[in-house]
């Protein structure tokens, strides 16, 4: 049902993720890791562009069908994020980004699991 490409990028932002919870885990909260301007927020912005840039490849690539499992605000969320990383580092809203992976990540990790089921069954 998908292609492999697709789902390469899948587990590419799945990973990311995983990248960004081992992170605030480490540091013991998510204001914690943003708090560590050096080494873990620099890491966690690097990961959020690295998520964007994934689903925007999905995008140009046409892999709709994929692309359907996932929260439309969440795609566009993601992006807009990684507009304010490029272009404002300093100025970004920690508290945005603190949103981000408390509410945001979640969902889209329960979205790649639905999308790692259906891969699995059509195998």
């Amino acid at each position: 049902m998908f292609s492999e490409k697709a789902i390469q990028r899948v587990k590419v932002i799945d990973r990311k993720i995983e990248f960004i919870n081992a992170i605030v885990k480490e540091k013991g909260s998510i204001f914690d890791a943003l708090e560590d301007e050096q080494n873990s927020r620099a890491s966690i912005m690097m990961h959020l562009t690295s998520i964007a840039e994934q689903f925007d490849k999905l995008l140009h690539n046409g892999e709709l069908d994929i692309l359907g499992y996932f929260d439309k605000q969440d795609i566009k969320g993601s992006y807009d994020l990684r507009n304010f990383i490029a272009h404002d580092y300093e100025g970004i809203d920690l508290c945005i980004v603190e949103d981000v992976i408390s509410k945001r990540l979640p969902i889209i990790k329960m979205s790649i699991t639905k999308i790692y089921k259906i891969d699995n069954k059509n195998k």
